[in-house]
């Protein structure tokens, strides 16, 4: 299932993106305060500034909302994560680049990544597995620059587990960060994780950016 499969009665495509941009921001606004189950789809509707009946112009059902919110979220990881990565210029440094951009990427977007978490069990089993692959595409993005980037050759199984392990510490600080705060500055946590990843695989970053 993509965007497209999302069935809309309107067939203008630059009018679509309009309004479900709009139901995309309005319907985080209200997961963030309620939840996927408690929010109505007039609660939506309302929220995105047009009626229910216009909303369903768009969509067929709640869980397409859903669908769109989790997409949506995954599509800005994505253009960021790429904002950041170089290949043509691959260095150890650019690889950090990344993983910093990764983690600030995850302070940024906490309350979302956190909704789509909690709610994309509520998925349908087609609708889940898309977005469950859209997880799987954003780490094999961080293994594509581990195994350009790094200054020896790694196996593609390291750099997989590598690349997991990258993601799941960037979710760690947006999941538990109302604890680690008290402990560490995004900074702090970020330099820190860092500093262990090249003290495991050996590597020292040229500038000592990283101590």
């Amino acid at each position: 299932m993509t965007q497209k499969q999302v069935l809309s009665s309107v067939k203008d495509s630059e009018l679509i993106e309009k309004r479900r941009n709009q139901m995309i921001k309005g319907a985080i606004t209200l997961f963030k305060e309620k939840g996927f189950h408690r929010t109505t789809t007039r609660e939506i509707a309302k929220e995105s500034g047009f009626s229910i009946g216009t909303l369903y112009e768009y969509i067929r059902k709640k869980e397409d909302v859903l669908f769109l919110v989790c997409d949506s979220i995954y599509e800005q990881v994505r253009e960021r994560l790429e904002l950041a990565i170089d290949l043509e210029n691959p260095s150890t440094s650019n690889l950090v680049s990344v993983i910093e951009s990764y983690f600030h990427l995850m302070d940024d977007m906490q309350e979302e990544v956190l909704i789509m978490y909690q709610e994309v069990k509520s998925l349908q089993k087609d609708t889940k597995e898309y977005v469950l692959q859209k997880e799987r595409d954003m780490v094999g993005m961080l293994e594509q620059v581990i195994v350009t980037c790094m200054p020896h050759e790694i196996s593609k199984q390291d750099a997989e587990l590598l690349a997991n392990n990258i993601f799941i510490q960037g979710q760690m600080w947006g999941f538990r960060r109302w604890m680690l705060q008290k402990q560490f500055t995004l900074e702090e946590y970020v330099d820190r994780q860092i500093y262990y990843l090249l003290q495991a695989l050996a590597i020292k970053l040229p500038s000592d950016e990283v101590s």
